[in-house]
């Protein structure tokens, strides 16, 4: 199935010269503000309102000095009183209105790119996280949503408010004085004489300073990260000086940055102080010769100051933006990426799942110029059986657990379950009846209440518990200072590595899942939280289809078929006494890891720990009886496939223990009665 090119395309910072496109961006941007156009409407309203009542105030002064001074007027002076004080009462009236607005304005639009750019990340696939760090995600996108809220708190209400009071107050200027008003166009277009060279050195400047503070923030991430490793290696120095440099990068960019606003803004104001000089030599050969009055001529001067210094921060203000779009761009670039696997348009949604499943010709290829991982990769499944994954490192094993739970969609061939083509179910179907349990298991950092709860969040207390003791996690977890209260802290800083599988165990327990994803779940474990979790896997998966990878072959001795990946494809499959007779790949891997011995049962300190092991095995089969029990006819599904499994593990497990122990002893009595002691 054809995959989309989400990790192909990354969202990067705009090359230094390259110009922003501002307008495919700025309407990305405004898009957001389609909700509430209303709000947006009544917003431009007050600011009409506010502009035309402060323009009033200068309007109100050339009548005093005009006509009511001249006049001498009791009346008249009484009534532009009235009028003005009318005039402050609307202005108070509208600016509490227009902050009321504003702030929804500002914060739903942002509200809603936040909801919308958390749900995005939730529908990228793999691909894109496997080929960008974490840090740098979080980087760019804490200084892109900066940008957006910058955009919608100052810059855009800066804007509406500057066009409204610009267009009203260029109105006035011309009512009042139409020759004055051709005397300060030139000085207003003299602006863009110097303008558009620093708006676009003050644009450039302006992304490598973003390119910087994202490079400095994914430093402080990494450094944060790996504490552990720069303290035990002795590498703070040495981390600390490429911080320091990122920092003094970062200020230079920063300086450069507010030096061409600073000479951005000089302009601005030279600009407008060479008009005011005009207006007063134009004005004064205007009034000298009766042209103009001075109510006109006073009126016309503060609306000029007023205005001039709206319209050149309109201008700013665009400039402005066309830095802030240069991080916007990134944030757009994202945002457009297609997710590689999408939802179906019409899912299918199966009311049971048995639990089969088929890889049919499958190829895939992370990388499309890359060799491909799987080729030809064909392997049947059937409901309720245990298959294993083994192989060298890099065939493709972890691969196909992936493009199983659709992480990636296949380049060749398909995958179906239960008879049903992947891509047809529906997402939520799909990877609601996937189990999975990784090598390294995430724990967060809230309760262990919660972490398991996460397999299923409207489990109840009760379900937890019982998920926990089928897990066999319910002794050390009463052991913890709270409980199943517990903070974990990040990461689950707090737990051993078994301890941590087991409440992922757990985790999956709760979900009742048809199929069970086993990805190396026990290989970073040292041998006695091996044999914990061992202990829980062996008694609670049967009754389910269980794919595993393993690369310690002891670990999948008793699933039903063993599948020998090799160069992308099936190249052996067979139960663990077939193959390990066959002397193909399978032997040699054996062979390898010296476990060919172990496998004809001639090393008795193994067949000790074996022994143990499947003792303890079914201790805990015996555990989960009794949970099963308890759990009555009508109890949880976990109850149900948990008392399964004991019945079975509870007895065979003993015996299994009990006829290797008798193996090794009558191979060499004395270091078997060594193993066993130890």
């Amino acid at each position: 199935m054809p995959r989309s090119s989400e990790a192909a395309a990354p969202p990067s910072p705009t090359a230094p010269d390259a110009p922003v496109r501002l307008w495919p961006v700025y309407r990305w941007s405004l898009s957001y503000l389609r909700p509430y156009l209303g709000l947006l409407l009544l917003v431009v309203g007050t600011s009409v309102l506010l502009s035309a009542a402060e323009l009033a105030v200068p309007k109100s002064i050339e009548f005093f000095v005009d006509i009511v001074l001249p006049a001498d007027d009791r009346r008249l002076f009484w009534l532009l009183g009235a009028l003005l004080t009318i005039v402050l009462l609307v202005v108070v009236a509208a600016s509490m209105a227009q902050n009321l607005l504003r702030r929804h304005l500002q914060e739903k639009p942002t509200r809603d790119i936040q909801q919308a750019i958390f749900r995005h990340l939730r529908r990228l696939g793999f691909a894109y996280y496997e080929r960008h760090p974490a840090g740098e995600t979080l980087s760019f996108l804490n200084t892109e949503v900066a940008a957006m809220q910058n955009f919608y708190r100052q810059q855009l209400p800066w804007l509406i408010d500057g066009l409204v009071f610009s267009t009203i107050s260029v109105g006035f200027m011309i009512a009042t004085s139409p020759r004055l008003s051709l005397i300060v166009a030139p000085c207003f277009l003299l602006y863009y004489l110097f303008g558009p060279m620093l708006e676009r050195r003050a644009s450039i400047s302006g992304k490598q300073m973003a390119r910087d503070r994202v490079d400095e923030n994914r430093k402080i991430y990494e450094s944060v990260s790996a504490i552990q490793e720069l303290r035990a290696s002795a590498a703070e120095a040495w981390d600390l000086r490429r911080y320091l440099q990122l920092v003094r990068t970062f200020n230079a960019s920063m300086i450069r940055t507010y030096w061409f606003a600073y000479l951005r803004g000089t302009n601005r104001r030279l600009t407008y102080n060479l008009g005011a000089v005009a207006i007063f030599i134009y004005g004064f050969a205007l009034l000298r010769d009766e042209a103009l009055s001075a109510g006109q001529f006073i009126a016309f001067l503060l609306i000029y100051f007023t205005a001039m210094h709206r319209l050149t921060a309109v201008v700013t203000n665009i400039t402005e933006q066309r830095v802030l779009m240069a991080q916007v761009t990134r944030l757009h670039q994202f945002m457009s990426l297609r997710p590689a696997v999408s939802e179906p348009a019409h899912p299918i949604r199966p009311t049971r799942i048995a639990g089969a499943v088929r890889f049919e010709r499958v190829g895939f290829a992370y990388d499309r110029t890359a060799a491909p991982i799987l080729r030809g990769f064909d392997l049947s499944i059937a409901a309720g059986e245990r298959v294993a994954l083994v192989g060298v490192s890099g065939g493709g094993k972890s691969t196909a657990l992936k493009l199983l739970g659709r992480f990636y969609d296949p380049d060749e061939g398909e995958i179906r379950l239960d008879g049903m083509p992947l891509p047809r179910l529906g997402l939520g179907e799909l990877r609601g009846a996937l189990g999975y349990v990784f090598q390294e298991t995430y724990i967060f950092g809230s309760s262990v209440r919660d972490n398991i709860r996460f397999g299923r969040p409207e489990a109840t207390d009760e379900e937890i518990e019982r998920a926990a003791r089928a897990a066999c996690a319910h002794d050390f977890v009463e052991q913890l200072p709270d409980g199943y209260d517990t903070l974990l802290g990040e990461r689950g800083v707090k737990l051993s590595g078994g301890q941590k599988q087991r409440i992922a165990i757990a985790r999956m327990l709760i979900r009742d899942p048809a199929i069970v994803l086993l990805d190396e779940a026990t290989s970073a474990l040292d041998n006695d939280s091996e044999a914990q979790v061992q202990q829980a896997l062996g008694t609670l998966l049967r009754g389910r289809t269980v794919i595993a990878v393993a690369h310690r072959l002891s670990t999948v001795r008793q699933f039903d078929r063993i599948a020998v990946i090799a160069e992308g494809r099936v190249a052996e499959l067979g139960s663990h006494a077939e193959l390990a007779d066959a002397g193909g790949l399978y032997s040699r891997l054996l062979q390898n890891e010296g476990d060919k011995r172990q496998a004809a049962g001639s090393d008795p300190a193994d067949a000790g720990r074996a022994a143990s092991s499947d003792t303890a095995e079914a201790a805990c089969a015996g555990r989960v009886a009794s949970i099963a029990g308890a759990a009555g006819t009508a109890g949880t599904t976990v109850a149900a496939r948990a008392a399964q499994a004991a019945g079975i593990a509870s007895t065979a497990g003993a015996a299994r223990a009990a006829d290797t122990a008798a193996a090794a002893s009558a191979t060499t009595p004395g270091r078997a009665a060594r193993g066993g002691a130890e």
